[in-house]
């Protein structure tokens, strides 16, 4: 018995798009909207790399006329005099200044804002997490000049007990040795700046805990961990990363404070091993401070002083970049 097969025509193949094609597609230029997109957000990164370009060009040019004018070395002179001829200025005092009051602010404000990011997120229930963390949402919303105006008028007269039962245990070691001047000091200012930095370390450190992996926290739990056990072995490693570039973040906000500095300090540009006497001043209070009043050659050295600050900020903000980016789920960035 004969049997007839019908066959069909097959449909033919669907081409499939080439590489050039693929990568254009994923580019997101394949229609109007998304190539306009495209250019605009590729125009504003380059427009950004410009503008820090000329930044960086303009600082460098007032520099150099001012240094090569300074009759001391700019780097260790511990005198800041413009009025001279010639002028002798220097940064060593500045930057101890800048350092131990980051440094003092980093101490106090990192295990606090870690600890409220933890009881946040692993111990503090809804109803009390939400009104905590928008009361630290607007801390951070507070502007520097309003911090300062509250250091000079409310913290400035409360030290003055914590600076004598320092002073009265601890002079000794010569930190804390005090001589009962007023306690506009570098640790006054180190408190100052630590309240200011605590939201972003916390805003930051709270969302790196928040994506901690459920089943890594349930499985904890399962083998009997209690809660602490759970934070010390699953949160706190996941978030390591995390914690540290917003500590660097925070870093770089106590690194460029002005007006709140200016308010609270009081510099005699000497340099003290103790922390509880007036201190050298910082970049940004020395520039707050003395622009005002200063000559062009002035001026100049202030921008001199301000362009090792932009250094300095752009390294610390380059490594929290740099540290994001070894954890990609932090970053969002596939570098």
């Amino acid at each position: 018995m004969d049997i007839s097969t019908k066959t069909t025509d097959a449909p033919p193949p669907t081409p499939q798009p080439g590489v050039t094609e693929q990568k254009r597609n994923a580019r997101g230029a394949s229609r109007p909207g998304d190539r306009i997109f495209l250019g605009l957000s590729r125009g504003s990164g380059i427009l950004l790399l410009v503008i820090m370009a000329a930044i960086a060009v303009f600082l460098t040019y007032r520099a150099s006329l001012a240094i090569s004018k300074d009759h001391g070395n700019f780097l260790t002179t511990f005198e800041w005099n413009t009025n001279l001829t010639p002028p002798t200025f220097g940064i060593a005092v500045l930057a101890y200044g800048t350092v131990i009051s980051s440094i003092i602010a980093m101490v106090i404000a990192v295990p606090v804002a870690v600890a409220i990011a933890l009881f946040l997120t692993h111990y503090a229930p809804r109803r009390l997490s939400g009104p905590i963390a928008y009361v630290i949402d607007l801390l951070a919303a507070v502007p520097s000049i309003v911090y300062g105006l509250w250091g000079a008028l409310i913290l400035v007269p409360h030290m003055t007990g914590l600076y004598g039962w320092l002073n009265d245990y601890l002079g000794w070691t010569g930190l804390f040795s005090w001589d009962e001047g007023a306690p506009r000091a570098m640790l006054t200012v180190g408190i100052l700046l630590a309240i200011m930095i605590l939201p972003i370390i916390t805003n930051v450190s709270r969302e790196v805990f928040r994506q901690v992996p459920r089943m890594h926290e349930e499985a904890a739990l399962a083998l009997g961990a209690t809660r602490w056990e759970v934070v010390r072995m699953a949160v706190l490693p996941f978030g390591r990363s995390g914690v540290i570039s917003a500590s660097m973040l925070g870093l770089g906000r106590a690194l460029g404070e002005t007006m709140a500095v200016a308010t609270v300090l009081s510099p005699d540009y000497v340099i003290h091993l103790s922390l509880l006497n007036p201190g050298g001043g910082t970049f940004a209070q020395n520039i707050a401070s003395k622009f005002g009043e200063a000559t062009e050659q002035g001026r100049d050295a202030l921008i001199a002083s301000g362009l090792v600050l932009f250094v300095i900020t752009l390294l610390v903000n380059g490594a929290a970049r740099a540290i994001i980016a070894r954890r990609k789920e932090y970053s969002g960035a596939n570098a």
